[in-house]
């Protein structure tokens, strides 16, 4: 109207309900006006690639932000950091039992193993130990070769420092079957659940934390040596449990599920 018509900004603007200000206003581009938040899901994907939106947009609000999901998301997928999930099988109907969560910590503990190799083709295991109350990763011991003799001096270390738990679920494993373990394990007060063979799902809460660990640390990065792997593991191990919101947490983190554990106990 104002180029063919040659009538006014104002009277233009009036006819198609455009405010004069929409009219002088410059088109400013997205990564321009949107850089704070391009900023900080890139922090949040820089060492982790495959973190998904949730959980980017969990940290990026505990963190104090206070832009919306909705904004969040837009940025999300103009950064290209969505990514495809694979499409779920289809499966006959099956009776769908929740597993088993206490309501206390060092009720039950859960262990697996977790099988690796060095850039040079040395294969490492790591043994994974977590608590199913609040999800926290109790401790997480790598070397090459971890017998029933090595989880002995694990537990005792972890008995000086945590306390056992009541129950030990893991999968019928070798090490977990040796007899010393079993009597050490009778001995200390600390029962063992086994899973029934080929369903891993009945301790599915150490199979879920190592899929993530192996997805966040394992996979991302090729170690020369296994004190590499501990180092890593380490520092991972602490954001896991001090500074990672979990889903099934509230989105909250498992130390702070304890301390408000510990707290609701001393009153």
């Amino acid at each position: 109207m104002v180029e063919q018509h040659r009538l006014r900004v104002s009277s233009s603007c009036q006819r198609v309900s455009l405010h004069r200000s929409a009219y002088y206003r410059q088109d400013v581009h997205w990564t321009l006006k949107d850089a704070n938040v391009i900023a900080a899901l890139s922090q949040l994907v820089e060492d982790r690639p495959n973190r998904g939106f949730w959980k980017c947009c969990a940290m990026l609000k505990r963190k104090g932000h206070p832009w919306n999901h909705k904004r969040i998301y837009r940025i999300y997928k103009l950064m290209g950091l969505n990514l495809r999930r694979a499409a779920k099988k289809r499966l006959p109907k099956r009776v769908r039992v929740p597993l088993y969560v206490p309501d206390n910590p060092n009720t039950v503990w859960s262990a697996d193993f977790v099988s690796d190799a060095l850039a040079n083709g040395r294969r490492f295991r790591t043994f994974n130990v977590m608590d199913d109350f609040n999800r926290e990763a109790v401790y997480i011991e790598i070397d090459t070769s971890i017998n029933s003799h090595r989880l002995i001096r694990l537990f005792e270390q972890l008995q000086k420092e945590h306390g056992l738990p009541q129950v030990l679920r893991t999968d019928n494993g070798p090490e977990f079957f040796g007899e010393v373990f079993v009597s050490w394990a009778k001995q200390a007060g600390m029962a063992i659940q086994y899973i029934q063979p080929g369903k891993p799902n009945q301790n599915a809460f150490i199979e879920r934390f190592n899929r993530t660990y192996r997805e966040e640390k394992l996979d991302q990065h090729l170690f020369s040596n296994l004190k590499d792997v501990r180092e890593a593991t380490y520092w991972w191990r602490l954001e896991y449990n001090g500074e990672r919101p979990h889903d099934s947490l509230n989105d909250h983190t498992p130390l702070e599920v304890r301390q408000k554990a510990a707290a609701n106990s001393n009153l």
